[in-house]
Formats: C-alpha cells, structure tokens, sequence
C-alpha cells in the first residue's frame, strides 16, 4: 500500500512538472470561407477547427486548472489570421467597464488575449487583446517582458478587427489580425509560438493557455507552438496616416499682450514593409499638439527633471532604439534653447523695449524616421533620424512698432543606429550608437553603448555588462566620458538576488539625446530577495528583501553615501495589498552637487555640503481595485539627528466607478520637510550660500473618463502643483562642506511661492480602423505667472489655490483628422 502511495504521488509530481516543461501545440487550418467579425462563431470552417483549451492559473493560484473553461480556435486565409475563443460564464457575472484603448489598469474588466511571436525566436512577439466590451489594446512584447495584462510597448498600435458577444454559456469574440499588421519570414511553411490568456476580473484570475512559470524568469519562452501555416505570403505593407489640424492658442506674457496663436497643419504619417522583416515608419512635418501636459514641478535641485514621452511616433516600436538607456526622445522637439532667454530678456532685459509676438515653446520637426526589423539570424537592425528647424522669436518694438525676429535654436540633425543580436536562452548584444549634428557653432555629440546580458540554460542566473562612450564636440575642444555598469543576479526561484558596480565618469555626458541625472558617481549595490508564491492561509503572495549602496564620487574619488534598507510586500486574499520599508543612512554623507557650485554639473572638483545621518520608513498599499470605491496610499516618515527636522510625504488616491462607462479618480499629496538643508539660490562674493528651510510642497490632481461606447472617449484631468519654501537661515558652506550661519542676512528674502496648473480634456472617436478625430483643449497657467502669486500673503495652500483662476492662464483649443489608408484595400477596390 505504501509503495503503490508513493508511485501515485511521483505520478502526480511528475503530471504538474509536466505541464511546465512540454509547451503545447496547435494545428491551424487555411479556409476558404469568409469569416464575419461579429463576435458569433456560427461558420462552418469553425467546426473543424483544432481547439485549444485546458488553461492554466498563473495568478493568484498559480499552476491550478483555471476556473471557467475557454477554447480557441484558429484558422487563416491568404490575408489575414483568424482567431475565435469561447469563454465560459455566468454572463450575467461578466465585468464590464469601458475603457480606453490600451488602458486596462485596475479597471473593472474580462479580457481575452492573444500573442504572436511570428519568427518562433522567444525574443519577440505581438499582443492582441479584446475587452468584454470589445476595446481593443495591443503592444509589441520582448524578451524581458512578464507578467500579465498589456505587457511591452503599448503605443505601438495595429490595425485589426475584433467584436465580442454575449449568451447563456458566458461570451465569444472573434479576432481577424490582417497579415500586414505583422511581420514573419517568407518560407513556405512556417512555425510560431502563440499563446493564450484570459482575465477573470471579479476572480483575480489570469490564466494562460501554455502554462507560464511565476517563479521563473520570463514569458515568451514559455509559449505553445502553432503548425499548420502555409504558402502565406506579405503582403505589401504600405499605409498612410494623412492628417490635418486647426486650432487656436493664446499664452499669457508677463506685463505685455498675450501671444496669440491661429494654428494649422497637415502632414501624414507612412509604414513601408520593406520586406518580410523590415519596416520603414515616417512622419512628415508632425503635430505633437495633442499631448497631456507635462507633470511640472519647482525644480530646486541640482539635476534636471524626466518628463515622460506622450508623443506616439516616438513611443511607438521604439523599444530596440531604448534597449540600452541612451535615447531620451524628449530631446527631440524640446523648447528651444534660447527660449527663455528671450523672454527674459524682453520681460527685465536689455529688450525691455519690446514685446513678444512669437516665440515658440517647441522646436517644429520637418520630418522623422524609423528603420527596424530582424534578420532571420536574429540580429535586429533599427535607424532612427529626426530633423527639427530652426526656431525663431519675432519681436516688436513698442517705441516704433518695427518688428525683429531672433533665431532661438538652430537646424538640427538626431540619429539613432542599434545592432542587436539575440542569443540563446533569452541573452543578447546590443551595439547602440546616438549623434546630434547642428548647425553653426553650436556642440555636436556621440554616444556609443554596448548592452551585454546572458542567462544560463536554466534562465536562474544573469549577467550583464554595460560600456558606455560619450563624446562632445565644441569650439573648446570639447569633452569625452565614460560609465559602465556590471551585475550579476539570481533572477528566479524563491530566493533572488542582484550585485553589481556602476561608473559614470565626471565627463560622461549622454545628454544631447539621453538623460543622465548625475555624472560622477560611483555605485555598489546589493538586493536580496525571498519571494513566496504560493498562497497561505491569508496571503496569496509575499516578498522580503534586504538593500543596501554604498557611493563615491569618481573624481576625486571620495565617500559619498551608505544606506540600508528592509522591506516586505504581502498581497492579501481580499485582495488587498501593502508594502513596508525601513531604513537608514547611518553616517554623517556627502553631497557634491546640491551647492551648484560649479553651475556646470560636469566640472571638478565640486563644492562639498555634510549632511545629516537620517532613518526612515515608508508604507504604501491599496484595496481591492474590484470594488466600486478603491483607495491607495503612500506614508513616508524621517528623522535624523539634527534638532526639529522630521520629514514626512503622505499620499492618498481614490477611485469611484459610477458606471461602466464612468469612473474619476483623485489623488492628493503632500511633502513636508522642516529642516531641508539646500542651495538658496543665491551668492556672496561669489560663494554659494546655504538655506535651511520649511519645505512644503502638495499636489492635486482629478482625473476621469466617460467612454460613451467602445470608440468614443472623453477623458480629462487637472492637476495643480504647489511649493512653498519659508526660509529659516543662511550660512556660508566652508571647504570641508560644514556650515556657519550669516546673521546679517535675512532668510525671508529667499523664499518661494510657485504654482503649477493645468487642464487637459480630450474627445476621441475612432470612428474606422486607424482613424479617428481628437477635440483637444488644453489650459494651463502661463509661465511668467508661475511665481506671481504673494506667498507671503496667500500663506497656505487654501488661499493660494484661491488666487489660481485670477492670474492669467493659457488656453489650446484643437481640432485634428487622422485617417487610415492601406495600399492593399486601395488595390483590391480597384
């Protein structure tokens, strides 16, 4: 009896390791007939059709059979892929919210999913997704992708066919993924990996088809195979995006007449399939007009702020030009350089005798390109070049009306080059190059980065290695730098960990058309991690780890700084989660660049300032996101040494769903510090002076969508920022970078009151496959104004935030057509 247990349980563990070690296949099968997108699946070529099935939990119950049964079926023609999936449910318990494309967050949604990695490398694949209310998302998915709802780039977006229906066995949709949507070799008879997934909302539940390893490192190697594809050719892949645009924009200007603006554009995007695996993407003479405000701050530190991308082309299949973290698109079309040096200059300046008509807030871009594919040795080629003009400022003189224009940035040239060669077992090399050319004298630059990360056969353990050259070229002589980062990690199983050395050298300078916070650092980090997956009797997941750095300046080389940290991540079986943080920099530190001294980030040797020990702790986590009413929050606390200097960062957001076609969310948060130590901004006999200072800083922002069916979307939000800084002293900073107060000066002549605000709302319809019309309007408070408000009058946040609607703000009203043309619908109508 005892053996016969034994050989029953070995079966059984041999059953479930199974299940993750052979992926699944399926046959597909070519049809003659014509499929309707109509959510039914009532033709006959379905019948015949193999079905996948048997779907496997990756979440929160993890290698369980899935709760509801789904089969899907899959048949294609010589243009287009099919895919039918029947999702067993109560459909009366179906969720059903609303959403916008490509969003699917905490919202309370089903979804069916379906990925496609047409070259079968487990390197790179496409995701399709459909929503119980059939909106549609997709994205471009790498090697280093995981997890589970959109995963990759989601502003790469495809043109394809979905539409979902409901009965009593729970609901269907159908999917038509046209061939010139994708790329994949040109032999005859072709192999790609394919997965399934499915989404229970009120369950949790994400189940997929060919069973995915939580406890292991990636996801596309875990995909099943699809046989069966043959004799299918590309198609010409040739699409134009032709738009126009018109709108009207007026921007306040301090003491003078409001710029005003009548706008508008035409242009077209175009994508070109070269051949089977490379793709040409162009914009001519682009409009990034319809893009969310910037999430803008009072930036008081040393280092600029990193504004994230919103502009689709550049968001948009960009992944292999951002592999190795030296492209920042932002670069590309920024304010011009002398932007605000115009305006300065006729705000209190030696132009204080004219007013500005023009000055452009954006440099415009005469066209752009992408270049990108996969040789079939899985080396990726990509090519990026964007050309912005010159920007000019036109002004008036008040005394005799002539009008004088004032070049405010130059002619420039950005290019991107990446190689990119996959290897075995997920590894890869990846050679990126990036070069900004002007015009003129101003600086040219170069950037060269190799990206080096290999795994084991056994995807345990990673190694990576990541050199990096920059090069500046001026009428100086210019400068040259270097960084590299090497790591080793323990990338799966229960227990993980990660090592590694990172260097920026002083003139490292990848800024041109990167972004690098800080030159000169050195960093020794170490990260230890035991993940539990299993679910216990109350937590479906845990996490507990163990942090700590240790920093230096790398010229001259210098201790900087030592923290530690604990921290502990539990998500409960209601659903809830939390997160607890304990930490400490135990030793009296060093900061090199709060002084600004030198101004340039890049010169040596620096200004040093001492600053205090300091512990903290922080706790975050939220509710069930099921539920109509969701909240999350963020607490953070410290302390250090030094008399009445607590810090505190509390933060609290809530989510209501009024309907399935309705929700808001707002979120409040404010930072205090009562004794922040910092540059004040100002200088004696030209020596830095010290502040200490109140810092308070709080933002709001309310946020919200009504999707009046699953193409057309009114979306909103608004947002204020507010920073008040009361200063208490002023020192001199001494060499060692100890402090001496100066009483003879008074603080209060240092303080700051700032406001940022801004409204975006935006009406989308997509009212055809790749086409749609956008109504923006965007409001803001001019920039001139941003330090107008009296903090010394309007003290705290109540009556400041009173004072917002009477100072002068901006306004963008804009109206835009984008609409879709295929070459190959042209011909076939012909």
């Amino acid at each position: 009896m005892l053996i016969e247990r034994l050989i029953a349980i070995l079966f059984i563990i041999t059953l479930s390791n199974s299940a993750f070690t052979q992926q699944k296949t399926i046959t597909t099968t070519r049809t003659g007939d014509v499929i309707r997108i109509d959510g039914i699946i009532n033709e006959e070529a379905w019948e015949s059709a193999a079905i996948a099935s048997d779907f496997i939990t990756y979440s929160p119950n993890f290698g369980k059979p899935a709760t509801k049964p789904t089969e899907v079926r899959v048949l294609y023609d010589d243009h287009a892929m099919y895919i039918a999936a029947r999702l067993y449910d109560d459909p009366d318990k179906i969720s059903k919210q609303f959403t916008k494309r490509d969003v699917i967050g905490t919202h309370n949604v089903d979804y069916f999913t379906v990925f496609l990695d047409t070259y079968d490398d487990d390197q790179n694949a496409y995701q399709f997704l459909v929503t119980s209310r059939n909106v549609q998302s997709d994205s471009r998915v790498s090697s280093t992708s995981s997890g589970f709802a959109l995963l990759g780039d989601v502003s790469w977006d495809a043109v394809w066919e979905s539409q979902v229906n409901y009965d009593e066995l729970g609901w269907t949709v159908e999917i038509r993924i046209p061939f010139f949507s994708l790329r994949f070799s040109n032999q005859s008879e072709q192999k790609w990996g394919i997965q399934f997934g499915r989404y229970i909302r009120r369950e949790t539940e994400i189940s997929y088809w060919s069973p995915v390893d939580i406890k292991q490192s990636g996801f596309i190697n875990y995909f099943g195979t699809l046989e069966g594809l043959k004799d299918i050719k590309a198609p010409l892949r040739l699409s134009f995006s032709p738009y126009i645009s018109t709108g009207y924009r007026n921007n306040p200007v301090l003491n003078g007449k409001a710029e005003e603006n009548t706008m508008f554009s035409g242009g077209m995007d175009l994508k070109y399939g070269i051949n089977e695996s490379f793709t040409l993407d162009m914009t001519l003479i682009p409009d990034f007009n319809q893009t969310i405000s910037d999430n803008v701050i009072n930036n008081i530190s040393p280092f600029e702020v990193y504004f994230s991308e919103n502009r689709q082309f550049f968001t948009e299949g960009t992944e292999l030009f951002n592999k190795s973290g030296i492209f920042y698109s932002r670069r590309i079309g920024k304010t011009p350089s002398d932007y605000h040096t115009i305006r300065n200059r006729t705000n209190s300046g030696d132009l204080s005798d004219y007013e500005l008509i023009r000055n452009p807030e954006v440099t415009r871009l005469l066209n752009a390109f992408k270049f990108s594919g996969r040789t079939k040795n899985n080396l990726g080629i990509g090519v990026f070049n964007a050309i912005g003009q010159p920007s000019k400022a036109l002004l008036r003189n008040t005394l005799t009306g002539s009008d004088t224009v004032i070049k405010t940035d130059v002619l420039t040239n950005y290019n991107v080059v990446v190689l990119d060669q996959a290897l075995k077992n997920r590894s890869f090399v990846t050679f990126t190059n990036t070069n900004v050319l002007r015009s003129g004298s101003r600086p040219d630059a170069n950037v060269t980065a190799i990206d080096l990360s290999l795994y084991d056969k056994n995807i345990q353990y990673n190694f990576q290695l990541r050199p990096k050259y920059s090069k500046i070229f001026d009428s100086q002589g210019g400068s040259e730098g270097y960084s590299n980062l090497i790591k080793f990690s323990k990338v799966s199983g229960k227990f993980r960990f990660g090592l590694s050395n990172e260097i920026y050298s002083a003139s490292y300078n990848p800024n041109d058309l990167g972004f690098l916070y800080t030159p000169n650092q050195v960093y020794n980090k170490g990260e230890f991690y035991y993940i539990v997956l299993d679910p216990t009797e109350k937590l479906l997941r845990q996490e507990y780890g163990f942090n700590f750095s240790q920093n230096y300046l790398y010229k001259p080389f210098v201790y900087q700084e030592t923290e530690f940290n604990l921290t502990a991540f539990w998500w409960l079986k209601n659903f809830w989660d939390m997160r607890l943080t304990v930490g400490t920099i135990p030793f009296w530190f060093n900061d090199y660049f709060e002084m600004q001294t030198p101004s340039n980030i890049y010169a040596t040797p620096r200004q040093n300032l001492r600053r205090a020990p300091q512990y903290y702790f922080y706790y975050e986590g939220s509710t069930d996101s099921r539920k109509k009413f969701y909240i999350n929050w963020y607490l953070q606390f410290a302390e250090g040494p030094l008399p009445d200097d607590p810090y505190s960062h509390i933060e609290l957001g809530g989510r209501y769903r009024f309907s399935d076609k309705f929700n808001l969310f707002a979120n409040f948060a404010r930072r205090h510090d009562n004794g922040q130590f910092g540059y004040a901004f100002a200088r004696d006999a030209g020596q830095p002076l010290l502040a200490r200072r109140i810092y308070t800083d709080l933002t709001s922002y309310l946020e919200g969508s009504y999707n009046f069916d699953s193409r057309i979307n009114l979306s909103f939000r608004v947002r204020h920022f507010w920073n008040k800084i009361d200063n208490t002293n002023i020192y001199n900073v001494t060499p060692d970078g100890n402090w001496t107060e100066r009483p003879d000066l008074n603080p209060k002549n240092y303080n700051d009151n700032y406001n940022a605000f801004n409204i975006d709302v935006f009406l989308t319809w997509d009212f055809s496959l790749g086409s749609r019309i956008v109504l923006g309007w965007k409001n803001w408070l001019g920039m001139d104004y941003e330090y107008y408000i009296d903090g010394s009058r309007y003290n705290n946040y109540i009556k400041n935030a009173g004072k917002i609607f009477a100072t002068p703000h901006g306004n963008d009203i804009s109206l835009k057509f984008i609409y879709f043309l295929n070459y190959s619908d042209l011909t076939k109508k012909k």
